[in-house]
């Protein structure tokens, strides 16, 4: 079997005395769509935050193309070919949705201060490779009608496509994406499971995800990862997952309580 793109080994952080993640590990494997799921206050989100570095675990490791990641700075993270979604858009709002876009292709931009003083060749060799970056990805995500739009005055779920856009535009070889779908609507989320499908299929991208809504998990999803109170309960496909005993019970309370549910007319 190949080496995982990414590896979390025995990982758990504690705040205190509250343990936010209890000894948690799993494979990524590259080219496939893995999602955490659990309920409020599981420890996905934590989870995220130690891979894109914002926490640091208390014990555990996460290997990154099998280099350890937690000995690297966050400002490292997306020139290693990691990007991020957030579940709270963060967006600079008062600037169009092409220059958010071109935010995200400086991350591996080589040019210094002084070319980008007096604006030499070099440098503009690199504005129009990063104005072609994101033009490709607006032609992706079928943004073109927003291109010059200033994002404050966009429909939430256009921001949710937005943010997603900005990611690509680092070129990421891993995409975090922490509930994308939160906030949109059934029409919006059957789009979002277009593009992250789209994603791993026409762009080559892993796909590491935090998601609520298991319809969007059974769609695009090809392993899963369920957590309960910073530990993991299941591992295995959408369809394995969601019918184990112990993530039923997480979800839906005691097997006893969801078998009565059941028999009721």
């Amino acid at each position: 079997m190949t080496e995982p793109l990414l590896s979390a080994k025995d990982l758990t952080v504690r705040f205190g005395g509250v343990v936010a993640v209890d000894n948690v590990s799993f494979d990524v494997q590259a080219g496939e769509i893995f999602t955490l799921i659990g309920p409020n206050g599981a420890g996905k989100t934590t989870v995220f935050n130690l891979i894109s570095r914002i926490y640091t675990p208390t014990e555990g490791e996460i290997l990154y193309q099998g280099e350890r990641l937690t000995t690297r700075p966050p400002h490292d993270i997306a020139a290693l070919g990691i990007a991020r979604t957030f579940q709270n858009i963060e967006l600079f709002e008062h600037a169009s949705v092409l220059h958010n876009l071109l935010i995200g292709g400086h991350t591996h931009r080589q040019t210094g201060f002084w070319s980008e003083l007096f604006f030499t060749k070099n440098t503009l060799r690199a504005e129009i490779a990063a104005r072609e970056k994101a033009e490709r990805v607006i032609d992706f995500l079928d943004l073109q009608h927003h291109r010059d739009s200033m994002v404050a005055g966009l429909p939430y779920g256009v921001r949710k496509v937005v943010e997603l856009g900005r990611a690509l535009c680092t070129e990421p070889r891993l995409l975090l994406l922490d509930e994308p779908s939160s906030g949109l609507n059934v029409e919006e989320t059957d789009d979002m499971a277009f593009w992250i499908s789209d994603i791993k299929n026409e762009l080559g991208i892993t796909v590491l995800m935090v998601e609520h809504d298991m319809s969007l998990v059974s769609k695009v999803s090809d392993r899963v990862v369920a957590m309960n109170q910073g530990a993991v309960l299941a591992t295995g496909t959408p369809r394995e997952v969601q019918n184990d005993p112990g993530v039923i019970e997480a979800y839906l309370g005691s097997i006893d309580d969801v078998s009565s549910l059941r028999r009721k007319p």
